[in-house]
């Protein structure tokens, strides 16, 4: 076998041979199996089934509370239900703790003992995609809970009972997770709007202290500068003018001023005679050189007469008591005199006004002038303000948004219109034993039979040096088959060499053959 491939006809020749070696493996293994299926003590495994409903109002009115994987809020749904504070009381109240345990070792037990396993569809054995109706959609629409224990009904009570703390659990987690996202939603609400109200303070506070010096206000300022530089123009103009007016009637009315005490003074008898004999000289003067009828000799004439009527006047008066009272008006200014000195009183007021509304309009023209410049600082301020507010309003809304979406989802879990588990399969007494499986124990056996029968058949035809064949011959010896004389057995009673004496000899014909060989 160690020096020539073997064939098919080989490997039946020693199938046929080694048998009986693999036969009895074969047979006795599953015996051992099951016998040893037997010293184990059995163990029941109860089962619930629970199922997942999905929230009865759509997602798109009223987000889900929880948003977390179904497979992930099982595990951690389980561990909570396994931790001490709620199974202690539970184990109290069952009296499952017996004489010589602790509760402890109780709990370790329950946890060692307890599974949970999510409900396989045929989606997702197939590898189907997951639906996209939610965050929290799976296709996992529910899951199994079992319990193994000594006892079947202890298996029922216990599996009982931590279905009911694990349905439990999931409403109060719902509801905490429901309840608390509200109260933080409504403290941030609170403290925002707190802060909504600090932020408008200032704002207001900003525009009174800046009021027509904000960013909307720079291009009405610009206006106003240049109508401002516009009326002070005018009013420059127009305080020149009536400077110059003033100085032109005050020239005139120092003219008339001086004409009026001169005609004041020629009222004077001396003053007349002064005149008349200038004018007298005048005349000889002009009737030397003109004629009679010459128009300033006819002057000359016409006022050495009025000269001498006043004289004569004069001199009349002085000699008539009854006229010796004086003139009432005599010392009050004549009316042109008054009109120019209102002239020069109203030119003076004019002066004073404009001089005043220059000293306004460039004041006026200051403060818009640091607005102005000013109005980049300021307007800085104000959009770090306004954007500050705008944020914080901003914040607001999304957060009142968030809360009103939160107390629907609380109204909705309080009303169980959430997300549910319900239970589907309470858990049963199990009628069979879990472990051990004595069917599995017996085809374990088989198998190890088997591979035990064929391993010692397998090292029986390696130890055996037995040549059988002409194969045989050549691979042993290394050398060519020159003749080979076949075995002739006896013949049968029939005469065709097939009897029943060369059937039962066969495989002993065929090795002496091959030892003559």
């Amino acid at each position: 076998m160690e020096n020539r491939e073997l064939t098919m006809d080989d490997y039946l020749a020693m199938l046929r041979r080694r048998m009986k070696v693999i036969l009895v493996p074969l047979v006795l293994a599953p015996l051992a199996g099951l016998a040893v299926s037997h010293l184990f003590s059995a163990k029941y495994t109860s089962q619930a089934l629970v199922l997942v409903e999905g929230q009865k109002v759509p997602e798109g009115i009223v987000q889900p509370v929880v948003t977390e994987d179904l497979t992930e809020r099982i595990a951690t749904l389980q561990q909570q239900v396994l931790s001490q504070s709620r199974l202690q009381p539970m184990i109290e109240r069952t009296g499952l703790v017996k004489p010589g345990q602790s509760v402890d070792d109780v709990i370790e037990a329950i946890r060692t003992d307890m599974t949970v396993e999510p409900v396989e569809t045929d989606l997702s054995t197939m590898g189907a995609p997951k639906r996209k109706s939610g965050p929290q959609s799976s296709a996992v629409p529910g899951f199994y809970i079992r319990y193994t224990a000594a006892n079947a009904r202890e298996a029922q009570q216990i599996c009982n009972e931590l279905t009911s703390l694990m349905l439990e659990e999931n409403l109060k987690a719902r509801e905490d997770v429901a309840r608390g996202t509200t109260n933080f939603l409504g403290k941030q609400v609170e403290d925002t709007k707190r802060n909504l109200d600090d932020l408008d303070g200032k704002l207001a506070a900003f525009k009174k202290q800046y009021m027509g010096q904000l960013p909307g206000d720079e291009e009405n300022n610009l206006k106003i500068l240049m109508g401002l530089n516009s009326q002070l123009d005018a009013n420059t103009q127009t305080l020149s003018r009536a400077q110059q007016d003033k100085t032109y009637t005050e020239s005139l009315l120092a003219q008339q001023v001086a004409a009026w005490k001169a005609s004041q003074s020629s009222n004077n008898p001396q003053t007349l005679q002064q005149q008349l004999s200038q004018l007298q000289t005048q005349l000889i003067d002009l009737q030397a050189r003109y004629t009679a009828d010459h128009p300033d000799v006819i002057k000359t004439q016409a006022d050495i007469a009025q000269v001498k009527k006043k004289l004569d006047e004069i001199n009349h008066a002085s000699n008539d008591p009854s006229t010796t009272t004086p003139d009432k008006g005599a010392g009050s200014d004549p009316p042109e005199i008054r009109q120019l000195r209102l002239q020069v009183h109203q030119y003076e007021d004019l002066i004073t006004q404009a001089t005043r509304d220059q000293k306004k309009l460039e004041g006026q023209i200051s403060v818009y002038q640091s607005r102005v410049a000013l109005s980049p600082a300021i307007e800085e301020q104000y959009k770090q303000l306004a954007r500050d507010y705008d944020n914080t309003q901003k914040v607001y809304q999304d957060l009142l948004a968030d809360k009103s979406k939160s107390d629907m989802a609380l109204n909705m879990e309080q009303q169980q219109e959430g997300e549910q588990m319900r239970l589907l399969n309470p858990a049963s007494v199990p009628d069979a034993p879990s472990f051990p499986n004595r069917l599995f124990f017996a085809a374990g056996g088989l198998g190890a039979g088997l591979a035990l029968g064929v391993s010692l058949a397998l090292g029986m035809e390696l130890l055996d040096k037995s040549i059988r064949n002409q194969a045989d011959a050549e691979a042993a010896l290394q050398l060519p088959m020159l003749v080979a004389m076949p075995w002739v057995a006896e013949m049968s009673p029939d005469g065709n060499g097939n009897g029943n004496f060369w059937k039962r000899n066969k495989r002993a014909e065929r090795d002496k053959e091959n030892a003559r060989v």
